[in-house]
């Protein structure tokens, strides 16, 4: 799987984390918090070590985005959970964490006849109009992922709830290509 692994780009993680939250009073303090309930109907509050960032809503739910893997997910949820105590707020031991999207991308290192793979593949797990989007979407069934193949050999795989369906995903893209003689 060398020649093919996949680099994570973004992990999208929800949990909640008390049973409301007062968004002005966490604007208030926590520095950088971006709250404007007629934009958008969270707050926005991003971090730096490790690079996230977080939509906090009344419902006491929190959504993490940005950051690279699925430890790092359970690291700043647990400062964030820190940081809520700091400013007396109530926080729900132990929340229960949900990866709901990984994006990962992957490079096959060579280029790629996307007509003859789009014919490969077969029409029904495949959409391709290259005057609307430059990539091939394929949608895998099992991992359930949806990979982007562009031209150029590069891939991008979505979808993934662990980054191993990401890599199942890469690979049964390279093994359909080789069987194809399209590799």
């Amino acid at each position: 799987m060398s020649e093919s692994s996949i680099k994570i780009e973004n992990v999208v993680a929800s949990t909640k984390l008390a049973e409301e939250f007062d968004l002005t009073v966490i604007e208030s303090k926590f520095e950088g918090a971006e709250y404007n309930k007629q934009k958008f109907p969270g707050l926005v509050y991003r971090v730096s070590d490790p690079k996230a960032a977080f939509l906090v809503f009344t419902s006491g739910k929190v959504v993490c985005t940005g950051a690279k893997n699925v430890a790092d997910v359970h690291t700043v949820i647990g400062n964030m959970a820190k940081k809520l105590n700091g400013i007396g707020i109530e926080t729900i031991e132990n929340p229960q964490i949900t990866v709901q999207n990984i994006v990962a991308s992957a490079d096959l290192r060579t280029i790629l006849n996307l007509n003859a793979i789009a014919i490969g593949l077969g029409l029904e797990n495949i959409e391709y109009e290259p005057e609307q989007f430059p990539g091939l979407v394929y949608r895998i069934d099992d991992p359930k992922v949806v990979v982007l193949i562009f031209s150029s050999g590069k891939l991008v795989v979505t979808g993934g709830k662990t980054p191993e369906d990401c890599e199942r995903g890469v690979e049964v893209v390279r093994q359909q290509l080789d069987n194809m003689g399209l590799l």
